[in-house]
């Protein structure tokens, strides 16, 4: 448990770890073969909006100070918005919302759990790994619907204010306390394999052509790139 009592240090002016995986050039791929039917794409990446606002919600309200609670407060309303950006577009086909999501609640239910981690410091490392990574890749999977939606979806999941109020939180907290650099970068580790099968939840099962296969592992290549870039920035082994 953080002891939130300590008095906070300055931060050291200690140069940041350079990124040591450098950008993929993804192999191009054709997202139609593997995206299932866009009102189930919006139904899974609507709720899994919910779930990081769940997740903010929770952070804001054991958050140790009052300028902490403030910046997820707003991060929150930015997930928040995205998840009502994406519903919206469910209504635009006729779908009611709820009835959409509904099927992919309970394992999203469960890998929130999966991801809150121990206390407040894990909690904030598992929504900014697993937004980051799943935002990326839902984003690439846009690509696969029709060209005026899949454009809309892409500008809603491209909102970046989320990662930066987290990204700053965390590295108040490790610079205040630098112990818990190593208990984090063994979080982070854990937490990249439960979201890539969330991501792969997303692709059309195919039994006969393989979809689920070798086609697309230059994308998930260039997750784990990303992720591991994430953790550089924060000063944490990926």
């Amino acid at each position: 448990m953080v002891n939130w009592s300590k008095p906070r240090l300055p931060r050291p002016d200690a140069p940041r770890t350079r990124p040591r995986v450098a950008p993929t050039e993804l192999t191009r791929i054709d997202f139609t073969e593997v995206v299932p039917d866009q009102v189930a794409f919006l139904g899974q990446a609507a709720y899994i909006q919910l779930e990081f606002f769940e997740s903010l919600a929770k952070a804001v309200a054991t958050a140790p100070d009052l300028g902490a609670k403030e910046g997820l407060s707003a991060a929150a309303g930015v997930a928040l918005r995205k998840h009502h950006e994406l519903i919206s577009e469910l209504r635009r086909l006729g779908e009611e919302p709820s009835e959409v999501m509904a099927p992919f609640a309970p394992a999203t239910d469960r890998f929130r759990q999966a991801t809150s981690g121990a206390d407040w410091t894990e909690l904030l490392l598992g929504i900014h790994i697993t937004s980051g990574m799943l935002d990326d890749y839902f984003s690439r999977l846009a690509e696969g619907m029709p060209a005026e939606l899949g454009t809309r979806v892409r500008a809603v999941l491209a909102e970046r204010d989320i990662a930066e109020v987290v990204e700053r939180e965390l590295e108040r907290a490790i610079a205040a306390d630098p112990t818990l650099a190593d208990r984090l970068a063994l979080w982070g580790r854990s937490l990249v394999g439960d979201t890539l099968l969330v991501a792969r939840s997303a692709l059309r099962a195919s039994e006969s052509t393989g979809a689920l296969g070798a086609d697309v592992e230059p994308v998930f290549t260039e997750l784990i790139a990303s992720h591991t870039r994430r953790m550089d920035a924060l000063g944490l082994t990926a």
